[in-house]
């Protein structure tokens, strides 16, 4: 049974706060603190009960599309809570602004200011330290999804695939859009 809730504008300016702090904390995705917004929804207000917030995870989890979708859920069932289905909506919207905004605010400001202050030598510093850090991320994202297939003998034709793309990158200014659609081709009649 859902609790029916005693919610007015302060509480859904409490639940936009800790959503809002939330994502400037979720650096490995919004569902790396759901730890704590359990510990503050269910244990701490009493917004959701235990059932609601681990449905709405699984539920999101298990649809298609982002794994945020949990925060928008979230938001749905403390707002069925709160009142119904025009609270369900605020909910919503209040639960994934929060999430959102602070963490897009910031990416945005800071690559402004990086771009900016491109020149400085922090600056200069840091994005060479990181191109390292992508690079290697990349490669691993890369042999992840390579190695998918049951052998990398019998997996030929997409390894040569990827070497002679990744030198057409590496030495030409050929656009990469193009060796996308190549490799879409040569997927589609079956060579890789």
């Amino acid at each position: 049974m859902n609790p029916v809730l005693d919610f007015g504008w302060a509480q859904w300016l409490q639940l936009f706060g800790h959503f809002a702090s939330l994502s400037l904390l979720a650096v490995g995705g919004a569902i790396t603190t759901a730890p704590d917004m359990h510990r503050y929804l269910v244990d701490r207000q009493g917004w959701l009960t235990d059932t609601q917030f681990t449905a709405s995870i699984a539920i999101a989890q298990a649809a298609p599309g982002p794994n945020i979708l949990f925060v928008a859920l979230i938001g749905w069932n403390v707002g069925l809570n709160a009142g119904g289905l025009g609270w369900a909506l605020l909910g919503v919207c209040v639960t994934m602004l929060g999430i959102m905004l602070p963490s897009s605010l910031l990416t945005y400001f800071a690559a402004r200011w990086g771009h900016e202050n491109r020149e400085l030598r922090a600056v200069r510093a840091f994005k060479q330290g990181m191109a390292p850090i992508v690079i290697a991320l990349l490669i691993a994202t890369g042999w992840i999804l390579a190695t998918g297939h049951d052998s990398v003998a019998q997996a030929w034709p997409l390894w040569l695939l990827t070497l002679v793309s990744a030198v057409i990158v590496w030495r030409t200014r050929l656009h990469l859009l193009w060796l996308l659609g190549a490799g879409a081709i040569l997927g589609w009649v079956g060579l890789v």
